[in-house]
């Protein structure tokens, strides 16, 4: 045997590799998202070990994300919500990579109060993985919020993943800031300017997104603003909103961890402070591993 393992995150757009020795990760490497189009993940998968096949086969390949949808390389079924560890673990698929085990984990699925379905892919390894490194996760009721492209907010009950809410509120400030009029104008990167912006959009999100999105244009015409303020304050409005859609979820919370991006948690963070929050944080990269480890 070779004495390495394999553990992997195969989202859309990246595939991350990480070698793991003892424990410990001795290597990572990098190759194409299942999303690229024409790819074939045997081939891309073959071409990310490369670098190790000198040292052998590893023993085992466990891999998450995208890699298990229904275009991915093999589709996984979604496991149920209330799902815990134990659960999720045992609707993985396996296969096999010329002689070598390989497992993909599934992802969650489940529906709200109003009979919505919801799902996650990726995220729920690192949700597991977050119940490993912070135990105090693992009684009671706990919100866990993963910011990015589509954040994801779970409830984890008594260790348990119980529901998840999908936010789109990257995509949304991505669509405003490259096709809208709002932030038109080039960026400075003025770190001051967009700091004051996301501070004004925080507060006023609170009075409605859709009714506030236009200031980012008007500070510009009539307020002396600058397209770094713009930014920002589109950023504070879609991350206040988000938060505001969600007080039923943070009703009786007083703390609220973020798995993700740190300057994502940052702005996170600052926003959940303007609601009496207190936020823990943890890193993703280190949730990706303990969930599949």
């Amino acid at each position: 045997m070779s004495g390495y393992r394999v553990l992997g995150d195969w989202g859309t757009t990246r595939l991350r590799l990480f070698r793991i020795e003892d424990g410990a990760v001795t290597d990572r490497v990098y190759g194409d998202g299942i999303g690229t189009p024409g790819i074939v993940p045997e081939a891309v998968l073959r071409a990310a070990l490369a670098s190790w096949a000198g040292e052998g086969s590893p023993e085992t390949i466990r891999l998450c994300g995208m890699v298990g949808a229904r275009d991915g390389w093999r589709e996984v079924p979604y496991a149920d919500c209330p799902a815990t560890r134990d659960a999720w673990l045992a609707a993985a698929t396996a296969l096999t990579l010329d002689g070598v085990p390989v497992e993909i984990m599934a992802g969650l699925a489940c529906v709200d109060a109003e009979g919505v379905p919801d799902v996650m892919r990726g995220e729920e390894t690192q949700l597991y993985g977050a119940l490993a490194l912070a135990p105090d996760l693992a009684g009671g009721r706990h919100i866990v919020v993963l910011p990015g492209t589509h954040s994801k907010w779970a409830v984890i009950e008594d260790g348990a993943i119980t529901g998840v809410r999908t936010i789109l509120t990257g995509e949304v400030f991505a669509l405003l800031r490259q096709h809208s009029t709002l932030a038109r104008g080039m960026a400075a990167g003025d770190a001051g300017a967009e700091a004051e912006g996301f501070a004004a959009g925080l507060v006023r999100a609170e009075r409605g997104v859709l009714s506030s999105l236009f200031g980012a244009r008007a500070m510009q015409l009539r307020g002396g603003k600058t397209p770094d303020w713009a930014l920002g304050y589109l950023s504070g409005l879609v991350i206040g909103g988000e938060i505001a859609e969600m007080r039923a979820t943070l009703a009786n919370t007083s703390d609220v961890t973020i798995i993700g991006d740190p300057r994502l948690a940052d702005l996170y963070t600052q926003a959940f402070a303007r609601n009496g929050i207190a936020v823990q944080r943890l890193d993703g990269d280190a949730c990706v591993l303990a969930g599949l480890s």
